[in-house]
């Protein structure tokens, strides 16, 4: 399969990319800047620069036959809505985004202990939940990562929808290898086309 892999420099984006390379899919990996993807070109992985705040830079390399892994964050309220915006105009096939357990439609769910992240990402918050829809509206998948940490992928990892959430736990994390598992397995069979799903360490 042939993946577009958004934000492929960050640490979730490189994971997803070296993952996605392992199971024998070709990637273009974008990132503003490709020199900082390390890994090397070759016939299966193709690095571009790409800004979602140059849609025109999205739209050259997305298209109608596009599945679209993003694993983008900002640390800028309105970026992330113009990276999805940028995303889902371009018309991908599919739309597979990262996003944050607690916000948006998974607040409820979540529960109290939910409550923090409001606190955390601030004027980010409107921006993210704007993002998220955006590819919901559209058909893409949301997944909705607790607190990402570094390590290898879990070997209990599971996937599930809202209605079996877990309640939120700032305590508990999942790592960015179990995530980018989840989200290229959504990829290669959709389980939760135009829905939220939790990538779950166990």
């Amino acid at each position: 399969m042939d993946l577009i892999i958004l934000a492929a420099s960050g640490r979730t984006g490189l994971a997803i990319t070296r993952q996605a390379l392992v199971r024998g899919h070709t990637v273009t990996a974008i990132a503003r800047n490709p020199e900082r993807i390390p890994l090397p070109s070759s016939a299966t992985l193709h690095k571009v620069v790409g800004n979602v705040n140059d849609p025109a830079s999205i739209a050259a390399v997305v298209n109608t036959d596009s599945v679209v892994l993003s694993a983008f964050g900002a640390d800028q309220a309105g970026v992330l809505l113009a990276g999805a915006k940028a995303v889902v105009a371009a018309g991908p096939r599919r739309v597979i985004w990262l996003g944050a357990y607690g916000t948006g439609k998974s607040a409820e769910v979540a529960g109290e202990a939910a409550s923090v992240i409001p606190k955390l990402l601030g004027a980010r918050l409107p921006d993210k939940i704007a993002a998220d829809n955006t590819v919901l509206a559209a058909g893409g998948t949301v997944f909705h990562a607790g607190v990402l940490a570094d390590g290898p992928e879990s070997p209990e990892r599971r996937t599930v929808g809202l209605e079996a959430a877990p309640p939120f736990d700032l305590a508990a994390t999942v790592t960015r290898e179990t995530v980018a598992a989840a989200m290229l397995a959504e990829a290669e069979e959709p389980r939760f086309p135009g829905t939220v799903a939790l990538p779950l360490a166990n």
